[in-house]
């Protein structure tokens, strides 16, 4: 699988020849149609407007809905912040319990 593949030695080109053999002549004569061609003008393009335009009420739509999205991540994050400190807190509860519960199994 990781050995190289080698060609078989009567399909393999010699070290002296290319597989392409070289242009002889001339490939493009210069007095041809395509060089007389007459030219088309171009159109002029349009003059170049902003993508996005904003009018008051849009930008006032836009910071609300920013806003919005804000408060909605912050409020997840938050609550996933005190969803592990709870967490973590229980956990920690437990372990003391547990080794109070361990360390004196006589005294209960």
């Amino acid at each position: 699988m990781f050995t190289p593949k080698i060609p078989p030695p009567d399909t393999a080109p010699t070290p002296g020849t290319s597989l392409v053999p070289p242009l002889t002549g001339l490939v493009h004569p210069p007095a041809c149609a395509c060089h007389n061609a007459p030219t088309v003008p171009v159109p002029a393009a349009p003059p170049a407007r902003p993508a996005v335009q904003f009018t008051p009420g849009s930008l006032l739509v836009a910071a609300a809905a920013g806003t919005a999205v804000i408060l909605v991540v912050g409020t997840v994050l938050v609550s996933m912040l005190l969803a592990t400190a709870i967490t973590a807190a229980s956990v920690a509860l437990c372990a003391v319990v547990l080794r109070s519960l361990l360390n004196r199994p006589n005294n209960r």
